[in-house]
């Protein structure tokens, strides 16, 4: 096991210690993790990476080398030290469900427990649902807008070695076909693709022998990637190679969908009609969708979206929102809320659902405060228990949570899948 419990910020220590030494911190707590807003123009976020928080939550307590370093650092204090040698997650945590959809002020996940059990999950929750439902935000607008062909994550080279992982893990949830990322296929199960790039048809002296050495290899059924030097010529000399059998090029620049035309139209011609187009080249949701009426048959992307296409990170915050009155056994719990401008908080325990028109057409995301919202029989609960007495009790896979993305979006008014700027979907409402 290696522990998690370092990947936080000092406050959550800092905040400890003082509430462990003025006897607040055993006081029973509900913290939120929600976002205020979508990112600017974006219709609809994507909940992804709550296995890997629930994995990461399980190895988050302080062994002898993460203690031996806060009291070195001098950190904390003893008396916090001997209360983190003990420390255990033994609240409950109820959450959206990996592969939902949100809105702003979803409560997209909520944790119960005392106020130190709960505060120090902050860092670690965020930082994984922030990053995860960036990347899985941004894929789910690329596979939208690819209709059905599929896409392929290769981003790995275009960010942090294990932030490739984990965005390689959120693209599929968003429903990606594959990956070029090893590690991703092994600790996930996801499928991975890759066949060569332009230094190996450098290294020959000529692409023929490029060509003909990667068939030989990998078989007729490989895709060869023809933009080296001239695409005609390349795509000529392949199919020779290859035979009409040939599995699939790969374009890599230029002016793609007049290239995908002239290469389908030369492909047909020379009998190679079960070839593949593969297209790449800093794809991103916009250029795909733009690519809709070419003869493309997949698409490669990277950079933009490992990056969250120009949104990195959701914008979650981790608030307390509810807090025993006082430390007297069985006290109720009153709402709490940051009043700060621009930073406004809502407080109350949540409850949440997403109001349905008979029809089945999502009409808003209804959020109740310290209240069940009224289900009118078209409703749909959203929150599911994930964690409850410290014990985990969600270990949905990553194929449940890529069927469940499919039926949330396509339960979303048509709009939401629009690429243009516009509104969130559905409208948030609240009720207490």
């Amino acid at each position: 096991m290696t522990s998690t419990a370092l990947l936080t910020d000092q406050y959550e220590l800092t905040m400890l210690q003082a509430a462990l030494r003025h006897d607040t911190a055993g006081r029973r707590s509900v913290f939120e993790l929600f976002a205020r807003r979508l990112p600017n123009g974006r219709r609809y976020g994507v909940v992804a990476g709550t296995g890997r928080l629930l994995d990461a939550l399980a190895d988050f307590s302080f062994d002898d080398t993460a203690l031996a370093f806060l009291r070195d650092e001098d950190i904390v204090d003893e008396p916090t030290l001997r209360w983190l040698a003990d420390y255990r997650f033994t609240g409950d945590i109820w959450g959206y469900p990996e592969g939902e959809v949100y809105f702003p002020g979803s409560p997209v996940l909520i944790v119960e427990g005392t106020f130190a059990e709960a505060v120090l999950l902050e860092t670690l929750l965020l930082s994984i649902l922030n990053h995860d439902g960036a990347i899985a935000s941004a894929a789910a607008r690329m596979t939208s807008a690819a209709s059905g062909r599929p896409c392929i994550e290769m981003g790995s080279r275009r960010t942090h070695e294990h932030a490739a992982v984990a965005a390689a893990r959120a693209a599929y949830v968003a429903g990606f076909a594959s990956t070029s990322n090893l590690q991703a296929g092994m600790t996930y199960g996801i499928p991975t693709a890759g066949t060569s790039a332009h230094s190996f048809t450098l290294l020959h002296d000529t692409e023929r022998d490029a060509f003909t050495a990667q068939v030989e290899s990998l078989g007729e059924g490989t895709t060869l990637l023809v933009d080296t030097y001239d695409i005609t010529e390349a795509v000529r000399v392949g199919v020779e190679i290859a035979g009409p059998g040939l599995g699939a090029v790969r374009l890599d620049s230029g002016d793609l969908p007049s290239l995908a035309r002239s290469v389908r139209k030369q492909l047909d011609d020379l009998g190679a009609t079960k070839t593949r187009i593969t297209v790449t080249s800093d794809l991103d949701e916009y250029a795909i969708a733009a690519l809709a009426a070419a003869p493309v048959d997949g698409y490669g992307v990277g950079t933009s979206l490992v990056t969250g296409s120009g949104a990195p990170t959701c914008g979650f915050v981790y608030k307390l929102v509810a807090r025993a009155a006082s430390d007297a056994a069985g006290a109720d719990l009153v709402g709490v809320a940051k009043m700060s401008l621009d930073k406004l908080s809502v407080g109350g325990r949540k409850y949440a659902l997403r109001r349905r028109s008979p029809a089945g057409v999502a009409e808003a995301e209804v959020i109740g405060i310290d209240v069940r919202p009224d289900d009118d029989g078209d409703d749909r609960p959203l929150l599911v228990p994930l964690v409850s007495n410290g014990e985990r009790v969600d270990h949905e896979g990553l194929d449940d949570a890529r069927a469940r993305l499919r039926r949330s979006l396509a339960e979303l008014p048509q709009q939401a899948c629009q690429l243009s700027r516009g509104e969130p979907a559905i409208e948030t409402v609240y009720e207490s």
